[in-house]
């Protein structure tokens, strides 16, 4: 068991702040691995969600006010959030806690950070932002804002010690997470669907404006896909009660035949034989279930002329960056038109050479990100303080 570290003041306080469901559930497992290296001596508050607070954090602030995205989007909250990181830089340089732990989140918690350090709190912070795939200016600030980086690919490490950013790769949680061997025919059972005709995922996103900009291309490129392959299923599983309720919405004026479930991420992807995903998170899970996919992503026009620019590598989704070469197709912003989609999923669907050689290569990619994310993270902590 390793001891505590003790920096003056609170050295048995964390602070911490998450953002959406990802970092959420991210947090829960550092604060787990955390309490069970230090002996339950450590407490932690600050923002967080419901995976947090079940794992023993303190949330102060519910995450909801963290839930912002894209350039433009976000410009009415700043006012509001500028005050609220203000009021815990503050606070925390008032009662010096051990270290601040930004989880995602990195337009509010870098800025935090740096406040944070420039006093003389070491700062980690969890989850590298995509530089590598937006906004590479973000660098200069996280190099003056970080004490050390916890990532979890590990890719990233290596691009961060070219810019002198102190940085550990600790694996990703959902390579714990994801079974490396799934049963399709019972997770096929589960949803409701017919075993042996195919199944394709769609997954456009889980916040609305993904919603509103990808999901009617999803559902217009699966019209074109059941025209030409017509005993193909489709599911969508929505992410929360609110995401349910404006697909089911969108679903009935599309007049399409598709499965909609409340959550059921995992067993949609176990299931499936193609996904079409949204480019995020959810292209990585589909990557760890093996699976052929079609990425896309589309988004406002003022916000894609002033992002899409700003790469700090070629490829967008993540198994893509992970393997550094296209093995999945990227369909971004025009290019993503309902029959490019479709022809790109069934293209991906008919080709059993290239479904073994995904599969082949996920799988090895799949072991070099099962590292015992939530143990391995705390200790980095640890050993850092």
């Amino acid at each position: 068991m390793m001891g505590i570290p003790s920096l003056g003041g609170v050295h048995n306080h964390i602070a911490m702040i998450a953002g959406e469901a990802s970092g959420d559930l991210i947090a829960s497992l550092l604060v787990k691995g955390l309490l069970q290296l230090s002996g339950q001596k450590l407490h932690f508050s600050g923002i967080g969600g419901p995976c947090m607070k079940a794992a023993g954090f303190n949330a102060k602030i519910s995450m909801e006010e963290l839930s912002v995205r894209g350039y433009v989007e976000v410009l009415r909250h700043l006012p509001r959030l500028f005050a609220l990181r203000q009021r815990l830089a503050k606070q925390w340089l008032e009662s010096r806690p051990a270290c601040f732990i930004g989880v995602d989140a990195p337009d509010f918690n870098l800025g935090l950070e740096q406040k944070l350090r420039t006093g003389g709190i070491k700062t980690f912070h969890l989850v590298c932002p995509s530089i590598w795939a937006w906004r590479a200016e973000r660098i200069k600030k996280i190099r003056a804002a970080v004490s050390h980086m916890l990532c979890i690919f590990p890719f990233e490490q290596e691009l961060l010690a070219k810019e002198n950013v102190p940085a550990s790769y600790v694996g990703h949680p959902l390579a714990d997470m994801i079974p490396e061997q799934t049963d399709q025919q019972a997770a096929r059972e589960s949803l409701g669907l017919e075993i042996n005709r195919p199944v394709i995922a769609l997954l456009p996103g889980s916040r609305q404006d993904e919603i509103n900009y990808i999901a009617p291309r999803f559902i217009q490129a699966a019209k074109l896909i059941r025209h030409e392959l017509p005993e193909a299923q489709f599911v969508v599983p929505a992410a929360g009660a609110a995401r349910y309720a404006q697909l089911k919405n969108l679903l009935l004026q599309e007049h399409c035949p598709v499965q909609l479930k409340q959550g059921q991420s995992h067993s949609c992807l176990a299931a499936a034989d193609a996904v079409l995903v949204a480019s995020g998170t959810a292209t990585l899970e589909a990557a760890l279930f093996k699976k052929p996919m079609v990425i896309a992503y589309v988004m406002p026009a003022v916000s894609w002329h002033l992002m899409k620019n700003k790469g700090y590598l070629p490829w967008v989704g993540l198994p893509n960056i992970l393997c550094k070469d296209f093995v999945v197709p990227e369909l971004l912003q025009d290019r993503a038109t309902p029959q490019a989609l479709a022809e790109a999923v069934l293209k991906q669907l008919l080709d059993d050479g290239k479904r073994a050689a995904l599969k082949e290569r996920f799988s090895l990619l799949h072991t070099a990100l099962k590292r015992d994310f939530a143990l391995t993270a705390a200790r980095t902590v640890l050993e850092k303080l």
